[in-house]
């Protein structure tokens, strides 16, 4: 199949040079981009007769997809139920690990199923998924059918406190927990020997664990270790808020990311879920190894992690670590849109430094695209439109509002713009997105069982009592 787009407005190339095609043609062969460039040059290059569909792209504009670089798709029916209140820690430990603890198997296939409605229409076409609450099949098999381009794996930590807080279910700490970190790592590879590679390679595993407290230091080290192994990636969370890294300080005299740097962890497979909380010396070991770092500005508003205040993300910048963009969870963040994301990163150092010249739209767009691939290893078949890459991008529509009147359309997109003049998701060469549909997935009935399933986890969770703590003092 040969597909032509021509004349479209504009085209965000995303590549080395950041290239901005005007009046430009795109042909597209089967999943991949066979040519790029002006329309006219690229019509000298190919016979029109030789195209399957040719789609008149006036009026219309066209960027790489989005990568999520850090998602936890078994969230998504949590949206807006826990307080906008309390702290990382307590939401984690007495909010988010009841409410996981209580999402079975179809509960989570509805909420990827919906992560992945919510996505698509949003313009991600990529995503770094924490993993699955139950067994990865299910999550898989949602993504399988979605049609987007995902990295997931299984739970896993092995540092249970000797206490569990209420809504820890016995099911969920027999799933989530291992004995030690030598069972965990076998669990891990077993998961990415079954299911990287699925959907054609669309679908990878890696070797994921939680991170931070719930892990121990040989887990940390032993995921990435594994991963090379394996040639794939891990990721987990670390230095995710001033108050972690300060009870790591005190059990063991450094910050969370010292630590794991003094045990070798460190690496260019390993991408790191927030990093936060974050010293100068820690920069430097990050940029040293490799190491990547998924920064997800809006759960930092929502949970008040302080990266405007004390986050070093410009200094990582500058110091050459990739830098790229999560959303984290719905009820972490609210949302899954990136789009949302990239407006914050865009802005939020600007005023907290009070330097206007700090990020910008530009950058804002490459941590959205092609670092987002760097950071997952994918950068060789997606994160930019160029010739040889995955037919994977986002069409907007010129003539919405948002975008009416425009002159730079980096800014226009960063600043201006939002999923409501999305007009077509691509994934693989297929418009999953289009006609104001997802045309893989039934959404009315994702969107009735999501409300019934996420009140009965609520019920079951204990989520709706008034007793649930507002603050924590587990593993300190």
């Amino acid at each position: 199949m040969r597909t032509l787009i021509e004349h479209l407005n504009f085209v965000l190339t995303v590549d080395a040079n950041d290239r901005v095609i005007r009046d430009a043609g795109v042909v597209i062969e089967d999943d991949k981009i066979l040519d790029v460039g002006a329309t006219d040059a690229v019509l000298a290059r190919h016979d029109r007769a030789g195209f399957d569909a040719i789609i008149d792209g006036e009026m219309t504009g066209l960027c790489p997809g989005f990568v999520d670089s850090h998602v936890h798709l078994s969230e998504t029916l949590s949206r807006a139920v826990f307080p906008d209140d309390i702290d990382t820690r307590t939401w984690v430990f007495h909010w988010a690990k009841p409410f996981y603890a209580h999402v079975d198997a179809e509960d989570e296939k509805i909420s990827v199923l919906l992560a992945c409605a919510e996505m698509l229409r949003s313009g991600t076409t990529c995503l770094l998924d924490m993993g699955a609450q139950n067994d990865p099949a299910g999550t898989i098999g949602a993504l399988e059918t979605a049609g987007i381009r995902a990295i997931t794996g299984r739970h896993a930590a092995d540092n249970a406190p000797q206490t569990p807080p209420p809504g820890w279910s016995a099911d969920m700490l027999a799933h989530h927990f291992f004995p030690n970190a030598e069972v965990a790592l076998e669990a891990l590879g077993e998961t990415v020997e079954k299911w990287n590679g699925t959907a054609g390679g669309r679908i990878r595993c890696w070797v994921n664990i939680e991170g931070k407290e719930p892990c121990s230091l040989a887990l940390h080290v032993g995921a990435r270790a594994l991963a090379e192994k394996y040639g794939v990636g891990t990721t987990y969370h670390i230095a995710t808020s001033i108050e972690e890294a300060q009870i790591c300080e005190r059990k063991y005299g450094k910050w969370p990311v010292q630590r794991i740097a003094d045990a070798g962890g460190l690496g260019a497979n390993l991408v790191i879920a927030h990093g936060v909380a974050l010293s100068e010396r820690e920069i430097a070991l990050l940029a040293e190894s490799g190491t990547k770092v998924a920064f997800c500005p809006g759960t930092s508003f929502k949970l008040a992690k302080g990266a405007g205040a004390f986050g070093k993300y410009p200094e990582l910048l500058d110091a050459g670590v990739t830098v790229c963009l999560g959303t984290d969870g719905v009820s972490a963040s609210g949302n899954l849109n990136l789009m949302r994301q990239m407006y914050v990163v865009a802005g939020l150092f600007k005023d907290m430094r009070n330097d206007p010249a700090m990020v910008g739209a530009r950058r804002a767009l490459r941590m959205a695209t092609i670092d987002g691939a760097r950071a997952l290893g994918w950068d060789d078949e997606i994160g930019s439109i160029e010739v040889g890459k995955k037919a994977d991008f986002v069409l907007f529509d010129l003539r919405h509002v948002e975008w009416t009147p425009f002159a730079d359309p980096v800014q226009a997109l960063v600043w201006s713009a939002s999923p409501a003049s999305i007009a077509q998701t691509w994934v693989d060469g297929k418009a999953l997105y289009r006609g104001g549909r997802i045309v893989t997935l039934d959404e009315s009935e994702i969107f009735r069982q999501a409300r019934q399933r996420a009140a009965a986890i609520i019920w079951r969770a204990g989520l709706s009592d008034a007793g649930v703590p507002k603050a924590t003092s587990l593993y300190e």
